[in-house]
Parts: structure tokens; sequence; C-alpha cells
């Protein structure tokens, strides 16, 4: 039996805990504070060690930077920080100090026992099947893994919102659904990897166009190098050429050293002709948008509620003032903007791109891209329950995109409205059950 030695001043949090993790199989030790955990750590020598941020006399960062001073009388110990509080920083500065993982509260008893078997070692056996993959027992969720639009933005203005191009993981009905190959896929790609551990992954890749920064990342999808995974891409037609040759370009010399064709994964590429199909029995929805070239939105119908994604489309509202003033012409931009208003009615959840505000739009007219007064005005009219503004400006810092969720509460605040609003960001969860929405901070 392997050990767990808690550390947290919250004595009703630590009873919860423990009571889950001795269910599932967990030898359970308990410390009220730091310097009281570091004695029990060096004395019982655990397995893994669940530390809160906050403590009186020792906090999280402490914890973690002693245990890791101990070396070799604690080789093999890890270490869990948690935390109520979302923010970057603290995350970054406990794996830094020698966290091995950070959870934000609340914590959910699935995610803790599945996290304590990865890390130490106590998952299930090779062959076996993993229980995301291959059930719906959990309820559909999503991941963010890439926000930003047109180039990646890496640097120290980017951390909070991240700097990755559009990549979305939806785990729903037994399947996981990958919606856009940007530089995001990448590290997905190796969290998939560390999770299954070799086991076959059955996957789909759902392509909503093939603009560069939603699909420069598939050449680094290292799961599409497993001969064991199967990975099935879906899209539709682009405006020149089909969409196995607009992937496979991209990889051909001097561009890329291997071509797709030599990835040894099983690797189809499969054209959409219709605008309703099926994953496995996900209902899907597609809808083609206003953004150069080909391009499309999805509707996934979750047994936990539908999620819309949106990530490049010129809402209509705002260009009808730029298109002239004849009637025909103003009566078609309304026609298309109450047909996606159709589309996304009632949406659990609606990603949709917001890059610009109202004055940054003015000066990019026609280039395929909403601003957040927009969104908002569409979120509310199509009474979806939250809104996640989407494809980040590359030219975007960390604070300009706050000061767009605010601005973007605020409208929603002055119009009555009781819509949510989040800028999507890396590594955060969506989990939608039973109709409602909860996000868990990376």
């Amino acid at each position: 039996m392997k050990t767990v030695l808690l550390i947290d001043d919250d004595r009703a949090l630590r009873n919860i805990l423990a009571t889950w993790l001795s269910e599932s199989g967990w030898r359970v030790l308990e410390a009220e504070d730091g310097d009281l955990g570091l004695t029990l750590a060096l004395q019982h020598r655990p397995d893994a060690v669940i530390c809160d941020l906050l403590m009186p006399r020792c906090n999280g960062f402490q914890v973690c930077r002693a245990l890791r001073e101990q070396g070799e009388r604690l080789p093999n110990t890890k270490i869990i920080v948690t935390t109520g509080s979302g923010y970057a920083t603290d995350r970054l500065n406990a794996l830094e100090a020698g966290a091995d993982e950070y959870l934000v509260k609340p914590i959910l008893p699935s995610e803790l026992t599945r996290l304590l078997d990865r890390i130490t070692g106590t998952g299930e056996s090779p062959n076996s099947q993993p229980v995301e993959v291959r059930n719906g027992a959990q309820p559909p969720r999503l991941k963010f893994w890439g926000v930003r639009g047109s180039i990646p933005a890496p640097g120290k203005s980017t951390l909070f919102y991240g700097g990755n191009t559009s990549c979305v993981e939806v785990r729903a009905e037994g399947e996981i659904i990958i919606i856009d190959a940007g530089t995001g896929i990448r590290p997905l790609g190796l969290a998939l990897q560390a999770e299954f551990k070799g086991q076959p992954l059955n996957l789909t890749l759902l392509l909503t166009h093939t603009h560069w920064d939603h699909i420069q990342g598939f050449p680094f999808f290292l799961p599409a190098y497993d001969p064991k995974n199967k990975l099935r891409v879906l899209g539709f037609e682009g405006a020149r050429q089909g969409l196995e040759s607009t992937l496979s370009g991209q990889m051909e010399s001097p561009y890329f050293p291997i071509a797709m064709r030599q990835m040894p994964g099983n690797v189809v590429v499969q054209e959409l002709k219709e605008l309703e199909f099926k994953i496995g029995t996900l209902q899907v929805q597609a809808e083609l948008l206003n953004h150069p070239g080909i391009c499309t939105g999805y509707r996934l119908f979750t047994s936990g509620g539908s999620i819309s994604f949106l990530p490049d489309i010129e809402l209509f509202q705002r260009l009808r003032a730029q298109i002239g003033k004849s009637a025909e012409e103003q009566d078609f931009a309304r026609d298309q903007d109450q047909k996606l208003i159709r589309f996304i009615k009632g949406s659990e959840i609606l990603i949709l791109d917001s890059q610009y505000d109202a004055e940054e739009y003015e000066n990019h007219v026609g280039w395929g891209h909403s601003c957040v007064e927009d969104s908002v005005a569409l979120a509310l009219q199509a009474q979806v329950k939250q809104l996640f503004l989407f494809h980040h400006d590359p030219g975007h810092d960390d604070e300009k995109i706050s000061r767009l969720v605010a601005r973007a509460r605020e409208l929603v605040k002055r119009h009555g409205g009781d819509l949510v609003v989040e800028a999507a960001r890396e590594g955060l969860e969506v989990i939608l059950e039973d109709g409602k929405v909860r996000t868990c901070s990376p």
C-alpha cells in the first residue's frame, strides 16, 4: 500500500481528502501545518505529498524546497501543491520550488486519484484500456491548449493567457476530440502520452480551416508517430486543394524533415461533405463562417450540454455599417447574423473569435475577425450560458486581454444579462454536467 501525506490547515478539507484517498487504497497521513508535515515526511517517506500553498508557519513554497533539499532521503516522493488561487505566477513558483503538479481547488476526487496514480506509477497496466477513451462515465469536458490567433506569441507578457495558437481538447461520450492543430497541439500530444503511458489512442482531429495558425502544430503531434494510435482528421476541403494535400504540403522538404506519409501512426484524412455528422455517438453540426477561404464553426452536442466553437469569424452586425447602405446588402447581412444566432442558440459554451476591441476593428475591417463588443452582443442574443473570448491578437499582452474581459462583463451588466464571460487561456479546463458549466483553473 502506498502512502500519501496531506499537509493543510483546513481540517474539514483534510478529512474529505483522507476519506477519498483511503477509499482508493492509499495509506493517509495528515499534518495541520508545514513544520509538522516536514517531520512526518522524513519519518515515513511517503510516496506523495499533497500540500496547501497558504499555511501558517511554513507555506507550500517552503515545504517544496525543504523536501527537495532532502535529496537521497526522499528520492521518489512526488509533491502536489493545492491552492484556492489560479494565479499563473503562483503555479510557476511552485514548480520552480520543486512541486511536480499544481491543483486549483475545488478538487475532484477522480482528478486527484488519477493524478496520484500517474505521477507515482500506480495507474492501470499498459494493456488495459484508458477509462476516458473507452466510456462516457466522466462528465464532458474541454481544455484549452492554444488560444492565440495568427502567430504564436511567447514571452513574459503572455504567460497568463498563453501564446500558442488554436487548439482545444474535448472529451465526451468516450471520445477524445481535438479541435484545430495550432501550436497548442504539441503540449497536448505530450500530455496524452504521459497520461496514457503507451496505451493505444483513438483520436479525432476536427479542423475548422487550414490557415497556418490552425494546422502548424500538426507535424509536432507525437501521438501521430506511434503506430498503435489511430488519428482521424476531419475537415472541409480548402479553397485551392484538398485537405490532405494542404496538411502534407507543410511537411514537404525543405519545410520539414519528415513527410506526412512517413508518419507511422494510423492517420486517416477524411473530407466532410455534410454539415451534420457524428463522431462515435457524439452529434456534431457545422456552419460555414464569414472568414477568408473555407472556414467552419462546429457545435458539439455532449451529454452535459453543447459546445459551440467559432474561432475565426467576422460578424456582420458591425460590418453592415461598412458595406454600403443598400437595402439588399443590409438585409443580407442581417440574415447572416440571424442564421448564426440560430446555429449557436442556447449553447452552454460559446468559444468565439474576439480578436479586437471596437476601435481596433475599425482598422481591420475585412480581415475576417471580430471585436469583443460584437461577440458579447451575439452571445446575448443567442442566450448562451458562457462566452470564452478566443483567438487573442498576437499583439495583445495579458493586461490588454484582461481589460477586454472587463469590457465584455461591463457590457453584459449594462444589458442586464446573466452571461458569464471569460477569456480562453491555456490550461483552463471546463466541465459540463447537466447543463451546468464549471471551470477549473490551470
